[in-house]
């Protein structure tokens, strides 16, 4: 099953704002299977900009952060038929509008899942279900795709 991850869950991976957070998206990180899972293109810019403004990283250190993102996963560009998927998305659910490219990015990308603590957990679209990985309970659909991670 394809999953594609969101900015919210590669910033609690990189130690920003909450160990335990921190914690369960590293061990997930290393569950996941590395040729089905994908990186928007806008996650690894808007983490770019976390790590420079919010955690104060050097420009060079963030740099090295996103390389060894798209190293770990593939990175799924943004199309033009995304970007109006996006604004579709925005217009009828309200989404904003960089969340709404990097969920009409996921489906783009065939995936299945994406993981995100800001989106709204359990909403679909296009076959992408929305699953927040740090939830009181694991999601099936999570539960599913980790259990079937072999380890690495």
């Amino acid at each position: 099953m394809r999953v594609a991850l969101d900015t919210s869950f590669l910033v609690y991976a990189e130690d920003i704002n909450d160990r335990h957070r921190r914690d369960v998206a590293r061990d997930i990180v290393c569950r996941l299977p590395r040729n089905e899972t994908f990186l928007p293109v806008q996650v690894l810019g808007e983490l770019f900009h976390v790590l420079t403004r919010k955690a104060k990283r050097r420009a060079e250190d963030a740099r090295e952060a996103v390389l060894g993102w798209r190293d770990a996963f593939a990175p799924a560009d943004t199309s033009y038929a995304a970007l109006l998927s996006a604004m579709d998305l925005v217009v009828a659910h309200k989404l904003r509008i960089w969340d709404a490219v990097i969920l009409a990015t996921a489906a783009e990308a065939n995936c299945r899942l994406l993981l995100s603590k800001d989106m709204q957990d359990g909403f679909t679209w296009r076959g992408v279900t929305v699953v927040d990985p740090f939830a009181a309970s694991t999601h099936p659909m999570l539960d599913a795709v980790l259990s079937d991670a072999s380890p690495e």
